[in-house]
Order: structure tokens, then C-alpha cells, then sequence
């Protein structure tokens, strides 16, 4: 003989139990405090080298490494480029050219300067917030809506990442000292050979 009360009781213990699992999955992912973001996006600037491009150097006898004091500082404001020889750029030869810094690059599109990512409020993305900059790395434009990002900043790879390893990488350059590093601004090739 079949019980009639099981069903109902059945269905209630599916249901309560579906929301037990629901609410203790939402509750054990765990929140990440400020500290571990910070972490996080030191991790990921550090294993996408952005220091290669975004930090001026010293060099040593391995070579030109990070100078940890302007640490993301982008392009020194003292240093001028020397203007471009004739002919060192062709689309059948060289292409790209770069200083000893790493933190300017000559190429088809003129000369691009590497950006101060330091907190800095005037010189740096010290008055930046989160959403603009991940709006920077979405649509590869200056705070999200500005002048196009340059080559060679990779803004096209950064786009693949999450909001909240964009939002990591915010929080671990604003814990950055601040550097107050006025970077130029991009110079197009037009202007360049108008100069000449």
C-alpha cells in the first residue's frame, strides 16, 4: 500500500536540500581580502611582464633589469629620443625600435611612450578608478573611452582576462609608491617625418 504523505515530505527534502547546496556553494567560495588581491594582480603583472615595457632600467652585467625605485613609472620624462635616422624603419626591413629603457617604441605608427601605472594622481592612474581601467584594457583606449593604446602594449591579450584579475591588477598598482613621472605623449609617424 502506498503512503500518500511520502511524496509530499520527499519533494520537501529535495528541495530543502537544493537550497542547503546552493547556499553552502555561494558561501564556501571564499572572498579575497584586500591583501590577497593585492597579491594576485602582483602575480599577474609580474608573470605578464609588465615591467618589461612600463619600468625604466638599470643596467647590470646581466643586462638591463627593472630599476626597482621607478618600479611601472613608464617612460623617464628627462630622457629625449634621438630623432629617427632615414630609412631605419621599413615595412621590408626593420619595423620596430626601441630605447634602452624598453619604455619607448619607434615603429609604423610613430613613437609610443610606455605609461606610468604608479598611483601617482597627476602623472599616473592615481585618480583612475577600477571600471575605467578595465575599460582601458577592454576597449584599448585611454580610460576606456580616449586616444587608442599603442603598439607594443599587448591591451588585446589583457582584454581576455577577467574583471577580477583586471580588478587584481588595479589593486596591486595602487598599493605601488607613487611616482611622479609625467610621460609624453605619443608622437604619430606623420608627425615625425613632418619634421624632417
Amino acid at each position: 500500500m502506498k503512503n500518500p504523505g511520502l511524496k509530499p515530505a520527499a519533494g520537501l527534502f529535495v528541495l530543502a536540500f537544493s537550497v542547503f547546496l546552493l547556499v553552502y556553494s555561494c558561501g564556501s567560495q571564499s572572498i579575497m581580502t584586500e591583501q590577497e588581491k593585492i597579491a594576485r594582480g602582483k602575480y599577474l603583472v609580474t608573470s605578464s611582464g609588465c615591467g618589461d615595457c612600463h619600468s625604466p632600467k638599470v643596467i647590470r652585467g646581466q643586462g638591463p633589469e627593472e630599476d626597482g625605485s621607478r618600479l611601472l613609472s613608464g617612460h623617464p620624462s628627462t630622457e629625449q629620443m634621438p630623432a629617427m635616422p632615414d630609412g631605419a624603419l621599413t615595412m621590408t626591413g626593420w619595423v620596430a625600435a626601441t630605447n634602452i629603457h624598453l619604455t619607448a617604441w619607434l615603429g609604423p605608427w610613430g613613437i609610443s611612450y610606455a605609461a606610468n601605472l604608479t598611483p601617482d594622481d597627476l602623472t599616473g592612474i592615481g585618480a583612475w578608478t577600477e571600471k575605467a581601467f578595465i575599460n582601458t584594457m577592454r576597449n584599448g583606449k585611454h580610460l576606456g573611452t580616449g586616444r587608442q593604446i599603442l603598439p607594443p602594449m599587448p591591451w588585446q591579450n589583457y582584454a581576455q582576462m577577467t574583471d577580477e584579475d583586471l580588478g587584481t591588477i588595479f589593486a596591486y598598482l595602487k598599493s605601488l609608491p607613487p611616482v611622479r613621472n609625467q610621460v609624453p605623449q605619443p608622437v604619430s609617424l606623420g608627425e615625425l617625418t613632418s619634421n624632417r
